[in-house]
């Protein structure tokens, strides 16, 4: 059996990563090819090119970087049909995967079309969801709510398998009275153009914070990818974090961590699962932002609180995600206070909320499902 995988962004390659270890463990000898990081290339996994160049986010970023974009969709939908594969199966990263995804079902009508997570149809451009059952065949949701959206907006087949995340819950999850006294997460970001506009401002909160309550120890983890970039960044700052590279430190920093301070994205739901009291903050350019309010169809954006449906973490977006600001809230949670209990208590509802009704490990169950639709 051949499948063909492409991730295009850290929390992707992660997702992808426990795929193929599952694929592995049902079917021995399958073939794996594609693209993908760091967690995948651990696998034995031999990516077409750095999973870095297409990991982009917003409009300016990719436009930027569109001639280089291209090439790379192009080059990865030739590969994706000479390699034959029994199934593509494209992880997250909608704008990128879904033009080789259409070139690949043109060229082989007959090949099975994957997507492990989504794009998010229940927040903006619901029309998507109608568009891709023209490209996909299955739809492997992470939120329990999205079978129902897709079968209402007319999408391909959709099944819940259950929140990757759920799988590392016991290595991100530490001691609650070690926690109080632990260090204080600094989380800009996964993608280069993330970390840049919420570097100087994270830098600003940290300095600011430290002058009110000095001897704080920061911690700011990253992947080795990124290790130049957050470096360069934190060369400026006033207050410096220790960086941490790797997942085994990571998942040490959030087992001890009292607190952190996050840029939106799926890190904001590996916090919760460590019960770890955060602050989200995200910038992005203001026509970025003039488009996101006329397009999203939601008002949160981490990921805790739209599976919640509650502001569990306080979110601090654009002009509000300041120095000062950051630093204010972020001193409110870092000891035992109102703030603190309210956090814990609502993250640890997440659990029920991301259930499946099984012992199967969600990606021991995305594989089946990969599997059932090729024999079938």
């Amino acid at each position: 059996m051949k499948i063909f995988m492409i991730a295009g962004e850290p929390s992707g390659d992660l997702l992808g990563r426990g795929l193929i270890r599952a694929l592995r463990a049902k079917f021995p000898g399958v073939e794996i090819s594609g693209v993908g990081g760091e967690a995948m290339m651990a696998e034995n996994f031999v990516s077409l090119f750095p999973m870095h160049e297409i990991s982009l986010m917003g409009v300016l970023p990719v436009l930027a970087n569109l001639r280089n974009v291209l090439r790379r969709i192009d080059q990865t939908a030739r590969a994706a049909i000479a390699a034959r594969p029994d199934a593509l199966v494209i992880i997250d990263s909608p704008d990128f995967n879904h033009r080789v995804a259409k070139r690949v079902r043109k060229v082989l009508p007959g090949v099975k079309i994957v997507n492990y997570v989504g794009p998010t149809v229940w927040a903006w451009r619901p029309g998507r969801a109608k568009k891709m059952r023209a490209f996909v065949d299955l739809i492997l949701a992470i939120f329990p709510f999205e079978p129902e959206v897709h079968e209402r907006l007319g999408g391909p087949r959709c099944v819940y398998i259950g929140h990757p995340l759920i799988e590392r819950r016991a290595a991100l999850q530490g001691d609650d009275e070690a926690k109080r006294t632990g260090p204080v997460l600094v989380l800009p970001g996964s993608r280069a153009s993330v970390i840049q506009r919420l570097g100087a401002v994270f830098g600003e909160a940290v300095a600011r914070l430290d002058a009110v309550r000095p001897g704080l120890d920061y911690v700011l983890p990253t992947s080795r990818g990124l290790i130049e970039k957050v470096q360069s960044l934190i060369g400026s700052w006033p207050v410096k974090p220790r960086v941490v590279v790797g997942e085994e430190e990571k998942n040490a920093a959030f087992r001890a961590a009292r607190a952190a301070l996050a840029a939106s994205g799926t890190v904001t739901l590996e916090l919760a699962l460590s019960r770890t009291p955060t602050i989200v903050a995200y910038k992005v350019p203001k026509i970025e932002e003039w488009i996101a309010r006329r397009l999203i169809q939601i008002d949160m954006v981490a990921q805790p609180n739209i599976i919640l449906g509650e502001m569990a973490f306080p979110e601090m977006l654009q002009d509000d995600a300041n120095g000062r600001a950051l630093a204010e809230r972020l001193g409110e949670i870092i000891d035992d206070s109102p703030e603190r209990r309210r956090q814990l208590d609502a993250v640890d509802r997440l659990g029920d909320k991301l259930a499946i009704n099984d012992d199967k490990r969600p990606s021991e169950k995305a594989a089946e499902a990969i599997l059932d639709l090729v024999a079938r």
